[in-house]
């Protein structure tokens, strides 16, 4: 069975992205969940950091200029780390990767897309910041490159919002 793909359609356009369920079962599935719920519906992109990462799925970020944009959680709690021995994924340009708190097992909602190669986010890469990979662009990068270009204030958070304005997942 193949991995099943989301369609983030973003106020700037869409980024379609396969979710590796198959060998991120809980990180991805995560990420199902919440989508197919609905909730990452109408968020924003409240961190983005050219040559870096493009950040979203802060509940609080359902107003672009909340001051507690990065802060919350899901609904569902925090997942265990997925660090399955066979699911080597580097954090490349184009993956998606699961947002923390420096913490074990403190990943939530919130995800990242990679914008250049930070295989020091690696999980099996020594240092205190791992993050796993679950899913990679497959079409939209023009779309990742237009939001990492947005001009950002002072907190990283771009000055004309981002919107997620729906996320809608194929199986």
């Amino acid at each position: 069975m193949a991995n099943p793909s989301a369609i983030l359609e973003t106020s700037e356009g869409e980024i379609t992205v396969e979710l590796f369920l198959d060998e991120m079962p809980v990180t991805a599935g995560n990420f199902l969940d919440l989508a197919e719920s609905g909730f990452y519906d109408g968020l924003h992109f409240h961190r983005v950091i050219n040559s870096f990462m493009l950040q979203f799925g802060c509940p609080h970020s359902r107003d672009p200029e909340s001051g507690r944009a990065g802060t919350g959680d899901s609904p569902n709690g925090t997942i265990d780390d997925e660090h399955l021995s066979g699911a080597q994924f580097s954090n490349e340009p184009g993956t998606l990767s699961m947002a923390n708190t420096g913490r074990p097992n403190s990943g939530s909602c919130q995800f990242f897309v990679n914008t250049v190669h930070n295989d020091n986010l690696d999980w099996f890469s020594p240092g205190p910041s791992q993050h796993p990979v679950f899913g990679r662009v497959t079409d939209g990068m023009d779309v990742v490159a237009k939001i990492e270009k947005t001009p950002t204030n002072a907190q990283d958070r771009p000055v004309d919002p981002v919107q997620m304005v729906r996320v809608r997942i194929e199986r």
